[in-house]
């Protein structure tokens, strides 16, 4: 994946500096700090997420870190009733719209945790790679039918530009016009497969043409570049100006610092001088220096930032802790009504705890 040719769209360069004012967006100075808050409460929780997960006390979990531009500059650019559909690593979407102890419950296993979601406009978290962009181009469909104006951003990694979903969610979004973002997060690997080997094309972005649709490459690295881009296709899904297209490829080039989940060694496939030529580019770390630059940020404001961020998520830890599952809600949100196999499997299961209690989950 080449980040030196510089052909994306971009506002900030790697140290933090306006490239040209004329790209820089029209936000207020508290929209600014705001976006910076949740991108460091975005990355306090990955790295506090993977610690615990290290202590048994989570399942599997997917890092963040690196592409923390992307998914919360993207998010600031939708209405607070936009729907979002994420894969699985787009934890600064979920920041945004409010991170709260469900979100963790979900990790821990509850399904409880992705009902939570619902009351923020997002989608449950999407495990199988890329079945979730069909759903997103259905439901910006029912949006455009309805005549209201709410778009659906759908973020997915590029190895998913290899599944046959996206190519019939595409194609499908591009026939009935549908008011739908795709949003490409291509951080240059799909698990240990490069991106190199996942395409023939020169980018993902330019895979829009065949659907009908715009594309942009987009700095992934540059948290008001992904704003930019995806306000515009936003603004455009609502109200297409004549000959334009409501839906809308974004390709976010950018990196994972750490590992593809918790289960998985990256140094087997790739090495470490290329993972530090990316973190010169951190997006935290760039916006920072364009905050302080500009006097929009300090020193004192960084560290009650910070001290904020840590206090959230140390809260919402304490009380995902205290969650008690009930055992019986795993026969729920599977079907509307229990089919009769089910049924009977739930009564016994039921009957198994009457009888034993806790000592059941112990029994061989």
């Amino acid at each position: 994946m080449d980040y030196d040719d510089g052909e994306f769209v971009r506002v900030l360069d790697e140290d933090g500096h306006v490239v040209d004012e004329e790209t820089m967006p029209d936000l207020s100075d508290e929209t600014l700090v705001g976006m910076y808050r949740d991108m460091r409460l975005t990355r306090h929780f990955d790295q506090r997420a993977i610690n615990i997960q290290r202590q048994g006390r989570i399942g599997t979990f997917a890092s963040a870190a690196g592409q923390e531009g992307a998914q919360v500059g993207s998010t600031y650019a939708l209405a607070d009733d936009d729907w979002i559909l994420y894969q699985y690593r787009e934890h600064g979407a979920v920041v945004v719209r409010g991170l709260d102890a469900g979100y963790l419950e979900y990790w821990m296993g509850h399904e409880s945790g992705n009902a939570s979601l619902a009351d923020k406009h997002i989608f449950p978290l999407n495990i199988a790679i890329a079945d979730h962009l069909p759903h997103a181009v259905g439901m910006s469909w029912a949006s455009k039918l309805k005549g209201d104006d709410r778009a659906a951003v759908v973020h997915f990694g590029d190895g998913a530009t290899s599944e046959g979903d996206f190519h019939e969610a595409m194609n499908f979004a591009g026939v009935f016009d549908t008011p739908t973002i795709f949003f490409c997060n291509n951080n240059g690997w799909a698990i240990s497969h490069p991106v190199e080997n996942q395409t023939a094309t020169d980018t993902i972005a330019v895979k829009a043409d065949a659907y009908g649709m715009p594309g942009v490459r987009v700095d992934g690295m540059d948290p008001l570049a992904c704003y930019a881009v995806t306000k515009e296709a936003v603004e455009r899904a609502r109200n297409p100006a004549e000959g334009e297209t409501r839906p809308t490829l974004i390709e976010a080039v950018t990196y994972r610092f750490g590992a593809h989940t918790t289960a998985d060694d990256p140094t087997v496939y790739r090495d470490d001088e290329e993972v530090e030529k990316w973190k010169a580019r951190d997006p935290l770390s760039r916006f920072e220096a364009f905050l302080h630059r500009t006097d929009r940020l300090d020193d004192e404001l960084d560290a009650d930032i910070q001290a904020a961020v840590e206090d959230h998520v140390a809260r919402i830890i304490d009380e995902s802790s205290e969650f008690e599952a009930d055992p019986e809600s795993m026969f729920e949100d599977a079907y509307a009504e229990l089919p009769p196999e089910l049924r009977r499997q739930r009564e016994g299961f039921l009957s198994m705890l009457e009888r034993y209690g806790d000592e059941a989950f112990l029994r061989d």
